[in-house]
């Protein structure tokens, strides 16, 4: 998994509510368990019409907005199914950060589990960030994950919280295979003592 510390990247404005799971990657994408590939999906139904052609009005279509790596939205963000291919998809397309006023529970711990950072404001804050957002690519936003802060373009610093375990593993690109595979040591020990304790095993 990649490493999260810094970023300074365009953010999205998506100023909506209840942006679920489906909505984020509709269920027929949930075929593959491959990772990648699955940005050119991201919102597949509000960016593309029945023809497959982009819809050029919605945000992540909009040229300013099309690298962009922060997506500011509205509260409960991912709520509904709980698929992990949502955060694949997001990540996929190239964001490495959703900033937002709440998130359901299960897409946001799987956030952190796919190398993104999801970050909790009040919606006076997140309403600040939303309306630097809608400048485009003239505006960037800085996000420091060890100082816990978010610069937006004209220098204004909002702090925000995370837990300590979340913030270690983004910060060091540790997934849960990563978390067991700083432990091979000690399995490698266990699995050679077990091996001759118990041969016929």
């Amino acid at each position: 998994m990649d490493t999260f510390d810094k970023l300074s990247g365009i953010a999205a404005p998506l100023p909506l509510i209840n942006i679920d799971t489906d909505m984020i990657i509709p269920k027929q994408f949930l075929k593959t368990i491959k990772r990648s590939g699955l940005g050119v999906n991201l919102f597949d139904e509000m960016r593309y019409d029945d023809d497959r052609n982009e819809i050029p009005t919605f945000v992540l279509n909009k040229p300013q907005y099309r690298e962009s790596e922060i997506l500011v939205a509205g509260e409960n963000f991912g709520c509904g199914s709980s698929r992990e291919h949502a955060p694949w998809a997001i990540k996929d397309f190239g964001i490495r950060c959703v900033i937002a006023p709440s998130y359901a529970d299960i897409f946001y711990n799987n956030c952190f589990k796919n190398g993104i950072l999801p970050v909790v404001l009040p919606q006076d804050q997140v309403d600040v960030l939303m309306k630097d957002a809608e400048k485009g690519s003239n505006a960037r936003i800085e996000i420091d994950l060890e100082a816990q802060t978010i610069t937006a373009s004209d220098g204004e610093v909002f702090n925000f919280e995370v837990d300590a375990f979340k913030k270690h593993c983004l910060m060091n690109g540790l997934d849960d295979i990563g978390l067991t595979m700083e432990k091979v040591d000690s399995i490698t020990s266990f699995e050679n003592q077990a091996s001759t304790a118990r041969p016929w095993v």
